[in-house]
């Protein structure tokens, strides 16, 4: 069967493909796979060594279109696993501190008073404009 993969054409058939893949140890699954016989390899891995290319130079999309129309089954990348909160930081991350007993507590400050505003002078009187 004629697939296209990174722009070239290459006359697949699943008996090359199961032929080319015997052997071959696969790679851990991250991203979107292809089951060949009893193993489960990344779609990447089987199109780098049916095609020969290097991987950066097809997508995953066309390894599998081409696999799916050789018969095999692909999967999609697994999803995510949602980490635990702790995970993240651990148990220990936060320790629980004992309480200091209460001598040990450093006495509150008094806060000085705020400044008050100083007092608006008062307007002269109106004799003082007549005068002299």
């Amino acid at each position: 069967m004629r697939c296209v993969i990174a722009g070239y054409s290459f006359d697949l058939t699943a008996s090359e493909v199961q032929q080319a893949m015997s052997g071959v140890k696969p790679e851990p699954v991250t991203g979107e796979s292809v089951r060949i016989g009893r193993r489960t390899y990344p779609v990447k891995q089987v199109g780098a060594v049916v095609t020969r290319q290097d991987r950066r130079d097809f997508s995953a999309a066309e390894v599998t279109r081409a696999m799916r129309k050789l018969g095999f089954t692909c999967n999609p990348a697994p999803a995510p696993a949602a980490p635990e909160p702790e995970s993240f930081l651990g148990a220990d991350a936060f320790p629980v501190l004992p309480e200091a007993p209460a001598e040990q507590v450093l006495p509150t400050v008094p806060q000085p008073a705020a400044p008050q505003a100083p007092a608006e002078p008062s307007a002269p009187s109106s004799s003082a404009f007549f005068q002299g």
